[in-house]
């Protein structure tokens, strides 16, 4: 006899890495610790993860609850947001000596393209995925112009 698993157990994947980045939040609460290229480095490719995630989630609520699909779809939305800003940061950050001077971001070059280009090479394909969904307007829209419909006033 099997049992269900208890709630918590669901996702035990999603706790460890929410965990694992409250723990580097607050390894970085120094003041002498900046942000540099391979901290946004990880955390891009977390958030690129859960793109994929939200994108998935909000396929299949969709058509059983089209409410929380929207929802999903516009966090979906948000994050890329979100993402697209880490990677802009990325490439505003002074290289590293090791970064062989700092190597803009040419698609082009991307099969080829040293190490540091990853992160451009994630976020193509981020980036492809969510255009094929969404409109450049969509993709631009400020977050203050959603509306709720739900009664949560957070």
């Amino acid at each position: 006899m099997t049992s269900t698993p208890y709630v918590a157990d669901a996702h035990p994947y999603l706790r460890a890495a929410s965990a694992g980045l409250r723990h580097h939040t607050r390894a970085l609460t120094t003041p002498a610790v900046a942000a540099d290229r391979v901290h946004l480095d990880a955390l891009h490719a977390h958030l690129t993860a859960l793109h994929r995630l939200l994108d998935h989630l909000a396929e299949a609520s969709r058509p059983a609850h089209p409410t929380a699909g929207r929802h999903l779809s516009t966090a979906h939305l948000r994050l890329w947001q979100a993402t697209a800003a880490v990677h802009d940061a990325f490439h505003v950050l002074p290289a590293s000596p090791d970064d062989a001077g700092g190597t803009p971001c040419e698609p082009e070059r991307l099969p080829e393209g040293p190490p540091v280009l990853t992160i451009c090479q994630r976020h193509l394909i981020s980036g492809h995925a969510i255009r094929r969904k969404t409109t450049p307007t969509d993709l631009n829209a400020p977050l203050h112009g959603h509306t709720r419909t739900t009664g949560c006033a957070i």
